[in-house]
């Protein structure tokens, strides 16, 4: 189970919205405790789109996780 305003990880590709496995996120809903609404944020600061992730979807960050920075390649402008 995760945390209200925890950051966690991808665990999978998510091809519609261009999110890929190890993306960061931060939960800001616990809907139960197998789901939860995700906020990805862009290095500019500007929210992407929400979205609601089973846990299996999502991973807590460890010590030995790296934040790297990359293109979102959407149809989102």
């Amino acid at each position: 189970m995760f945390a209200l305003h925890q950051t966690v990880a991808l665990t999978q590709n998510i091809p519609e919205t261009g999110f890929q496995s190890g993306d960061l996120c931060a939960v800001v809903a616990i809907h139960d405790p197998e789901t939860y609404e995700v906020e990805f944020v862009a290095a500019s600061g500007r929210t992407q789109p929400l979205l609601t992730l089973s846990s299996a979807s999502l991973r807590a960050i460890g010590a030995h996780d790296l934040i790297t920075v990359r293109s979102l390649a959407t149809a989102n402008p």
